[in-house]
C-alpha cells in the first residue's frame, strides 16, 4: 500500500493492516505454543445458553490464548473495536463497534478438534475496515503453520522457527478438509473423485489448499451462515491465489456479514468443480 495511504490511516487513528499483522504475529506464535502445551491437560467447561455442545465448548486454553492476543492488541492498537469469541478480562477495554474491527477466535474447533482431536484446530485474528477484512492471521498449532495476508499484497507462511515467506497455493496431495458433519452424499462425491476426506475446524478449512498435502476444503453450515470468524482465513487463501467460492461457484462474499452457508476453497478450477458437485449433493 502506498505510504500516503498508510499515513492517512494513521492520521485518522485507524491502524494500517500491516501494523495489525506486525502486532499480532508474535503474540500468535506465543498463543499457539500455549495451546499446544495445554492439549490434553484442560477440561471442557461449557458456556451456558448456547444452542449446541459445539458452540458451548470452552476450556482454560481458549481463555489463555485470547488474553495473549488481546494483550498485544491493547498495547499496540487500543483504539480498534473488538469482536472476540470469549468474555475475557481484557476484552472489556475495547469498544464493541467502530469503523475498524478486530475479530478473534482463540481456538476454533474447541470441542471436536482441540479436545477430541478429530483434526486441525485454528487460532485466528482478522482486521476488518468498513466490513471487509484487510488483514488476517491464522495459526494451525498442531501443524506448526502460521499464515497471514494483507488485502491486495499477497499471503505469507511461516513455521515457529522461521521467518514468513511468500505463499502461493499449489495443487499437491489428495486430501480435502471438510466439516465434521458433512453429509455422506457429499463425502461420496469427494471419494469418487479420488480425494482423501478428513474433518477439520472451519478455520483450517478456510486455508485448506495452503496446507501441505491438502488440495481443497468444503464447509457447509446447515440452517445458518459461515460466521464472521470463519471468514478470516478466506482472505489468506484468496491472496495466495486459491479459488474461494460459495456453493454456486461464485466468489465468496468479502463483506464479513453477508449471508453465505457454504465455503469452497480449492487450488484450481478443476478441484473447485468437484467441490461444487459435492456441495450440491449435500443440499439435495
Amino acid at each position: 500500500m502506498p505510504v500516503q495511504r498508510h499515513e492517512t490511516l494513521r492520521m485518522q487513528n485507524q491502524p494500517h493492516p500491516a501494523d495489525f499483522i506486525a502486532s499480532l504475529a508474535p503474540a500468535l506464535r506465543t498463543a499457539a505454543a500455549l495451546a499446544r502445551d495445554l492439549e490434553g491437560r484442560v477440561a471442557n467447561r461449557p458456556k451456558t445458553g448456547e444452542q449446541s455442545p459445539v458452540k458451548a465448548a470452552l476450556t482454560a486454553a481458549d481463555m489463555v490464548v485470547q488474553e495473549t492476543l488481546l494483550g498485544a492488541l491493547r498495547a499496540d492498537l487500543p483504539g480498534v473495536a473488538l469482536e472476540a469469541e470469549e468474555d475475557t478480562p481484557t476484552a472489556a477495554h475495547f469498544a464493541k463497534a467502530g469503523p475498524t474491527l478486530v475479530v478473534i477466535d482463540p481456538i476454533d474447533g474447541t470441542l471436536r478438534f482441540y479436545l477430541e482431536g478429530l483434526g486441525p484446530y485454528a487460532i485466528m485474528a482478522g482486521l476488518a475496515s468498513e466490513g471487509v477484512y484487510s488483514g488476517a492471521l491464522v495459526a494451525l498449532p498442531r501443524e506448526d503453520l502460521f499464515l497471514d495476508a494483507l488485502r491486495g499484497e499477497g499471503a505469507r507462511i511461516a513455521r515457529s522457527n522461521s521467518e514468513p515467506t511468500s505463499l502461493r497455493c499449489s495443487r499437491e496431495g489428495h486430501r480435502v478438509l471438510v466439516s465434521h458433519d458433512l453429509p455422506r452424499s457429499a463425502v461420496g462425491v469427494l471419494l469418487a473423485a479420488g480425494f482423501e476426506v478428513a474433518p477439520a475446524s472451519g478455520g483450517a478449512i478456510s486455508v485448506a489448499p495452503l496446507i501441505p498435502g491438502v488440495r481443497a476444503g468444503i464447509r457447509l453450515v446447515r440452517g445458518g451462515s459461515v460466521s464472521v470468524r470463519g471468514r478470516i482465513g478466506a482472505l489468506i487463501s484468496r491472496e495466495a491465489g486459491a479459488r474461494v467460492c460459495g456453493a454456486d461457484g461464485q466468489p465468496f462474499p468479502e463483506e464479513i456479514r453477508e449471508p453465505a452457508s457454504t465455503l469452497l476453497v480449492a487450488a484450481d478450477d478443476e478441484d473447485l468443480a468437484v467441490l461444487k458437485v459435492a456441495a450440491a449433493a449435500a443440499q439435495a
